[in-house]
């Protein structure tokens, strides 16, 4: 059974930086909804102790996140100012070869990746 593609990113916050990053967000957001259509979901959240925010997607397809992932490369939109880096990912669903490349080209290498690649069932409401 095939389910949709959901990739959750958790990163480390940079000091006194977190009031920056929710106001970076918003422009953020428009700028993913603009240019990815097939995306179903996008948030991101923070940790309890604002040291860490984690963005959750949602993709019909790996195509999607692909597409995402081609996105943020070709962005001028910089999250130097406020994060620090991708500390793990979660993918759930069967990423392809060029999603894992350009995973490490983006998130760097020692990153842990988890990856759940079969989904059993479930439904996605809109």
């Amino acid at each position: 059974m095939s389910g949709p593609f959901i990739f959750i990113a958790t990163n480390k916050v940079l000091d006194r930086k977190l009031e920056d990053e929710k106001n970076r967000m918003p422009g953020w957001v428009r700028y993913i909804q603009e240019r990815e259509p097939r995306t179903i979901g996008f948030h991101e959240y923070r940790s309890a102790d604002g040291t860490e925010v984690e963005f959750v997607q949602i993709h019909p397809d790996t195509d999607s996140f692909e597409h995402h992932l081609r996105v943020v490369a070709e962005s001028d939109m910089s999250f130097k100012d406020t994060l620090s880096g991708t500390t793990s990912i979660r993918i759930y669903g069967q990423p392809s070869e060029a999603i894992l490349e350009m995973l490490n080209q983006q998130a760097g290498a020692g990153v842990s990746v988890t990856i759940l690649p079969e989904h059993f069932g479930g439904f996605t409401r809109s």
